[in-house]
């Protein structure tokens, strides 16, 4: 298991350099994800409204690859509690709504997940798209494996978020 120290791979951030996971204004300034939903940095937004954006990812891990994130800045995977199931499930279904749009209809052949911290390039809470699966790369596919430390899909992370108390 990677930690945070230089030596490994970027992917490994997970929280904010101050520390602040949820700023009470809803962006973080230091944020990649809440420039690119503030339109601060010149990305394309796919759908944007007050809960949540999309966008394509800059490293597609997949012929289509968006992330869905909420407008607003939420921590990673791990700072969510029962009260963002309904953010989740709204995200995946903006992931499949973008798929849609995009003449994909196979949800056999998607995935839609997150990075488990402290495997998060950035601490933004972000959902991966990717299609179709089976025209992934070695890389990408070991990247976004199912049932690992890394990569958690969005059924499951709804299902953990269930079992809190």
């Amino acid at each position: 298991m990677a930690t945070n120290d230089q030596s490994a791979p970027e992917t490994t951030v997970s929280v904010a350099e101050d520390g602040n996971n949820s700023p009470k204004d809803g962006y973080d300034k230091k944020c990649i994800f809440c420039k690119i939903v503030n339109k601060e940095m010149g990305t394309e937004l796919l759908h944007s409204d007050e809960e949540i954006s999309c966008f394509r990812d800059i490293k597609p891990g997949a012929p289509h690859h968006y992330l869905v994130v909420p407008s607003k800045h939420v921590g990673n995977c791990k700072s969510l509690g029962k009260d963002h199931i309904p953010l989740v499930e709204r995200m995946v279904e903006m992931g499949k709504e973008i798929l849609q749009k995009n003449n994909i209809t196979d949800l056999e052949d998607v995935r839609f997940g997150f990075h488990w911290p402290p495997f998060c390039s950035v601490s933004h809470l972000h959902l991966h798209v990717l299609a179709p699966v089976s025209q992934m790369g070695f890389i990408s596919r070991q990247f976004y494996r199912l049932n690992s430390y890394w990569f958690i899909t969005a059924e499951q992370l709804i299902q953990r978020l269930n079992s809190l108390g």
